[in-house]
């Protein structure tokens, strides 16, 4: 990356990062029909509000000070074609599920934030993709192009910006509905179970601990203590959040609030720059630096020291707990050599941030018959030394980011299902990177909870 100081940063402005050069961004040939869906998009809602936006910062403040964990997951890229109430209610439910194994067994609130209502821009290794002798531009999300291998499907065409729009607020409508219409009340934990996890080991072991909140609340009950009118217990605030890809999209549906003066992005509550956008002379840096939103960047074995402490320069300036969520995505084989010194340099330079794993993405490989995958057992193990390096470090480990479904899919190789590579072909449905399962979900949400828990119990116990 170039030298940068923030000397050479102009005053930032919705649009200051069109002047910063673009990575991963499109080539839309039809300029004028581009310009006509960003200005629709201007005159439209925001899709989520600033009061949930604060929300979520004051929330964030207290993960950055390990009263709080963070828990990140949905869709490596949602689709058009996918859209509908059973998935994204999959989702949420594995979502809920995961929560609250990891709230029960570590005694620790739970921030709960879904890849969804706007995950679908994808960013890619190569502008293009060749198959049998011909050349087509790579697919790029569903925002942007289609999957089809067609000149006509992989056209970028802005005008799908207003279907994904369309889709992100039809989602947000029934994750509010879900989260605060009763589906998320604890009274119906035992009803979260998906039906191809009844006779799954997961679903069993979930049971038992659903059983004994169950047991909880019937005692709180005997005690006087009504949680029917518990609004924690009847209800969930759960977020949205993507990756900040497509600039122009972000910067229609960016709002000044007009009492403090600040921007806020209205495309989600969270936002996040990717580890090939995050170049510190980039558009994408340039734009969430002036966003009030909570953000976060993905770091891979690339990053070194002097290069984070610039970003945070730049994402953090004032150094505000929660602002910025560090989002590691290193591979099981080097976090232990690149993750140390990002931490000491963190902690001497008294920088506040909220350390998160993503154990997914460097630790992908493609089989012998052409399916990309991920081994349960290399997450799982990055999720460990993650973990371990930050006990040892004397730092905290805040957060997770997974790419999962509430589907039964056959992405992932292994876990307690023991997928292999000849079932891969069975349902491999995903549109882009492959995700664990609602089993493999909660069967790596129980043994993150026996990780979370033995953290606590001895670096940071309960006051």
């Amino acid at each position: 990356m170039p030298e940068f100081t923030q000397q050479d940063q102009l005053p930032w402005t919705c649009s200051s990062w069109r002047h910063r050069p673009a990575t991963q961004m499109p080539d839309y040939g039809d300029t004028v029909a581009l310009a006509e869906v960003e200005t629709r998009l201007a005159h439209s809602l925001p899709l989520v509000f600033i009061g949930e936006i604060n929300n979520l910062k004051k929330n964030l403040t207290e993960v950055a000070a390990g009263r709080a964990f963070l828990l990140q997951g949905g869709d490596c890229a949602e689709s058009f074609a996918d859209f509908n109430e059973c998935t994204i209610t999959d989702t949420f439910r594995v979502l809920l599920q995961m929560a609250v194994i990891l709230t029960f067994a570590a005694a620790c609130p739970v921030v709960k934030v879904g890849r969804m209502a706007g995950q679908f821009a994808k960013p890619r290794s190569a502008p293009v993709e060749t198959r049998d002798g011909v050349t087509l531009p790579s697919y790029r999300g569903d925002i942007i192009n289609g999957l089809d291998f067609t000149s006509e499907a992989r056209q970028p065409d802005p005008r799908r910006q207003l279907r994904a729009y369309s889709q992100s607020a039809a989602t947000l409508n029934l994750l509010r509905a879900l989260a605060q219409g009763g589906f998320a009340d604890l009274r119906r934990v035992q009803q979260w179970n998906l039906d191809f996890l009844r006779a799954n080991p997961q679903g069993a072991r979930y049971r038992d601990l659903a059983g004994r909140i169950n047991e909880s609340l019937a005692f709180m009950r005997a005690c006087g203590l009504d949680a029917a009118t518990d609004p924690q217990v009847r209800q969930v605030p759960f977020y949205t959040s993507h990756e900040a890809l497509l600039l122009g999209y972000e910067q229609a549906l960016t709002r000044c609030d007009p009492l403090s003066g600040q921007w806020y992005d209205g495309s989600a509550h969270f936002l996040w720059i990717g580890e090939r956008t995050r170049q510190l002379d980039g558009a994408h840096v340039e734009f969430l630096r002036g966003i009030a939103n909570p953000i976060g960047v993905k770091l891979g074995p690339t990053v070194g020291p002097d290069t984070l402490l610039r970003l945070l320069d730049v994402l953090n300036p004032a150094n505000q707990p929660g602002r910025l969520t560090l989002i590691i995505r290193m591979g099981a084989e080097r976090i232990e050599t690149v993750l140390p010194p990002l931490i000491r340099v963190v902690q001497r330079e008294g920088r506040q941030v909220i350390w998160s794993c993503d154990p997914m993405h460097s630790n992908t490989l493609e089989t012998s018959a052409g399916y990309k995958t991920r081994p349960f057992a290399r997450i799982l193990d990055e999720v460990r030394r993650f973990f371990a390096i930050h006990c040892a470090e004397g730092s905290i480990p805040g957060a997770m980011h997974f790419e999962l479904t509430g589907e039964d899919v056959t992405e992932c190789l292994g876990g307690a299902q023991d997928i292999t590579e000849q079932h891969l072909a069975d349902r491999y449905r995903t549109q882009c990177d492959p995700r664990l399962n609602a089993s493999q979900s909660l069967e790596l949400a129980f043994l993150i909870a026996e990780m979370l828990k033995d953290y606590r119990r001895d670096q940071h116990p309960l006051d």
